[in-house]
């Protein structure tokens, strides 16, 4: 029996028609405008010429017959764009253009146009990545490639950067493996070894496959360009010295990263050395220059402060004759019924002359700055900040004496004293026990000095008189108690205070970060506002009584609040002290998450166990917030959970009000978990609940530090 032969495939021919015999069909199923536009489109043919024929039909009549002329059910975009350059003059109505004419019309013209329209497929973007490469090793730059394919110059520099992954990662994600989410997090690092480093530690984890988290493992031993290190230094200092930047072209990467950490942090030595010369050239003493110091490192230092600078004799003859002009013109301002616009004026004008005199800029006179010095470091916005004016103790101008001679074992000529004025006391400056002016009279009248017990005695009595007094009057013994705190805390090594109080100011220096911190930001502030109005010390006396009484309290509490210390010291057990703090905190109605305390990497969750980490998600998200932590490693959960307890209010059991209570409450919650944490020893038993812990749990930190 003899087979059927199979029909071939006729294609429909190609053929040149002029462009004025073409008619654009409306059965063309596109109707909405997307994508290039028609000018850019016509752009692009003027460039390169039509790469991609029309489809077209010929035109009968009512006998069948063709008119010579064609109707366009696909290509209409390609109609239009050709349209416009004949419009523009740039192609002539008569041009040839390729068509491929369907004679057979077996199918319809609105089945053509869909056809086309659905029948191609766009390129895989790996493909798009790829050809700009491609275009760019031919000697295109950014532009050029942006300006062919209608596209902006970011888009090309983002399509190059995907390109220059690894090939490894960009076989996975041809593969549909990696997504491009992903891969454009691997485009922040140009090292494929990194880049694929990466991934093989992530890979077998989807939890760890989230882009943030692929972009902070390739930039983990790298500098943030907003850090205070790259922007003292500056981008094109460290880039001058052979730095690299890496930058995220698809997410804000505020400037992006500074690969080589080590070289930075050299440049940034180097500057600040010569910036402490150039300081140092000033004429201050010494120059110490960090890009940090640690909280309290002043402590101990006399600190001074510039004054404005003396007017010459010119100037003051000017302020005077500005001053008085002001003073009469507004005299008589204020006794008019009227406004006057022009007096106004003048008295504005004068005001701002007189602002010139006051503002004058404050210096430090020669001699300060002989014995003072200056500490440089980075500010938190990367500026260079010059905290000036310190006398270390060392320093301090020597106080003469009428002794020091003899302190210092040289000879005088003076006749040593006799035994019986060997025991001189002082009170007020005038000798009591024979050490008086007129001690020889004395002697030849046959009085002899007071025995020093009964000076004892009489100021014994004197003082609790006096204590008496001063009992008595609430306002004078604040001021006693507020003269006594200044003196302590703005004048250090004055004893110029009758009052035995003294004032313990722990400075907490080996806590990192602590200056950093707002709360230490606002007391130094507080602080130096104060210093600079205090007079010398002679003088403070007279200066606090001369003070309002709010003045005196807000100093009082600044004082005061100096002393205070809430922190929990395994050999510095204080039970009733940290109460006392406690209840102080709940009287002030205090609370860190109010004050503006948050769990960080840094400041806890960094430095504990993986187990307190989910303890504390749990505590504040709940039991499913804390499973999606839990099988993290201990750098990841750490970040992880930083981010979950944002704006969540938790706090860890040292900065709660009630401690053991809640400290209590934890364990016993978290028993099933923590099993091996609940035995302490029994020379904790008198810490509280989260002391004791940390202490036995140091060994787990260490293991669980991976």
């Amino acid at each position: 029996m003899a087979k059927s032969a199979i029909q071939k495939i006729t294609l429909n021919q190609a053929e040149n028609i002029p462009f004025d015999k073409l008619d654009l069909s409306q059965k063309n199923v596109r109707q909405i405008v997307n994508g290039v536009t028609i000018p850019e489109l016509a752009d692009d043919i003027g460039y390169r010429g039509l790469i991609e024929s029309l489809n077209v039909r010929p035109k009968k009549d009512e006998d069948g017959e063709e008119t010579g002329r064609y109707e366009v059910p696909a290509g209409g975009r390609r109609f239009r764009a050709l349209e416009l350059l004949v419009r523009q003059k740039r192609m002539v109505k008569t041009q040839p253009v390729p068509c491929v004419v369907n004679r057979a019309g077996t199918t319809s013209m609105e089945d053509d146009s869909l056809a086309e329209n659905t029948h191609r497929e766009n390129l895989h973007p790996l493909d798009q990545f790829r050809a700009f490469k491609a275009l760019s090793d031919q000697g295109r730059d950014v532009e050029e490639i942006a300006a062919r394919y209608f596209v902006s110059p970011n888009v090309v520099k983002q399509r190059l950067k995907l390109a220059a992954v690894s090939p490894k990662l960009l076989d996975l994600y041809e593969q549909d493996e990696i997504k491009l989410d992903q891969l454009q997090a691997f485009a922040v690092s140009n090292d494929h070894v990194r880049q694929e480093q990466v991934w093989e530690r992530i890979s077998s984890n989807e939890h760890m496959q989230e882009p943030f988290y692929i972009r902070r493992q390739l930039t983990e031993t790298t500098v943030r360009a907003d850090d205070r290190r790259a922007v003292y230094v500056g981008a094109e200092a460290y880039q001058a010295a052979g730095g690299v930047i890496l930058r995220d072209l698809f997410e804000q990467d505020s400037g992006g990263w500074f690969q080589d950490a080590a070289l930075l942090e050299q440049l940034v030595f180097d500057k600040l050395k010569l910036d402490a010369e150039t300081v140092r050239g000033d004429g201050w003493k010494w120059v110490e220059a960090a890009i940090s110091f640690p909280y309290g490192h002043t402590s101990g230092m006399r600190r001074v402060y510039a004054e404005p600078a003396e007017m010459t004799d010119e100037e003051i003859a000017r302020y005077d004759a500005v001053k008085a002009e002001y003073d009469a013109l507004d005299a008589e301002y204020a006794e008019m019924e009227d406004a006057d616009e022009a007096i106004e004026d003048k008295l504005e004008q004068l005001s701002a002359e007189l602002s010139v005199f006051d503002d004058r800029p404050s210096v430090y006179p020669p001699a300060l700055k002989a014995i003072a010095g200056a500490f440089i470091t980075l500010a938190a916005n990367g500026k260079l900040q010059i905290d000036a004016g310190f006398v270390r103790p060392e320093d301090e101008p020597q106080v003469e004496s009428d002794n020091e001679e003899e302190a210092d074992g040289e000879e005088t000529d003076e006749q040593p004293q006799d035994d019986d004025d060997a025991g001189s006391v002082v009170v007020n400056g005038r000798p009591v026990n024979g050490a008086s002016e007129t001690a020889d009279e004395a002697e030849e009248e046959g009085i002899k000095p007071l025995p020093e017990r009964l000076v004892f005695d009489l100021t014994a009595q004197k003082t609790l008189a006096l204590r008496n007094v001063l009992a008595g009057d609430v306002d004078i013994a604040f001021v006693a108690v507020l003269h006594a705190l200044v003196l302590q805390v703005f004048y250090r090594f004055a004893k110029d205070s009758c009052l035995e109080l003294t004032l313990v100011s722990n400075n907490f220096g080996q806590v990192q970060g602590l200056a950093e911190t707002p709360w230490a930001k606002e007391i130094a502030e507080r602080h130096e506002a104060w210093d600079r109005d205090m007079p010398d010390s002679p003088d403070l006396w007279n200066f606090l009584l001369g003070l309002d009484e709010a003045s005196r309290k807000a100093l009082f509490a600044h004082c005061a609040s100096l002393s205070l210390n809430a922190v929990v010291e395994p050999w510095n057990r204080r039970p009733g002290a940290l109460a006392h703090a406690d209840a102080l905190a709940a009287t002030l109605q205090f609370d860190m998450v109010e004050a503006g305390w948050s769990p960080t990497v840094d400041n806890y969750l960094g430095r504990v166990t993986k187990a307190r980490i989910v303890q504390a998600v749990r505590e504040a998200r709940g039991e499913d917030s804390a499973q999606l932590i839990d099988h993290m490693k201990k750098d990841l959960m750490a970040r992880e959970a930083a981010r979950l307890l944002t704006d969540s209010g938790w706090l860890p059991e040292p900065l709660r009000l009630e401690v053991d209570d809640i400290a209590a409450e934890t364990v016993e919650t978290s028993s099933g978990d923590m099993s091996d944490e609940a035995a302490l020893a029994d020379d904790s038993a008198e810490l509280p609940a989260f002391l004791a812990e940390s202490v036995d749990d140091e060994p787990e930190s260490l293991a669980a530090a991976e």
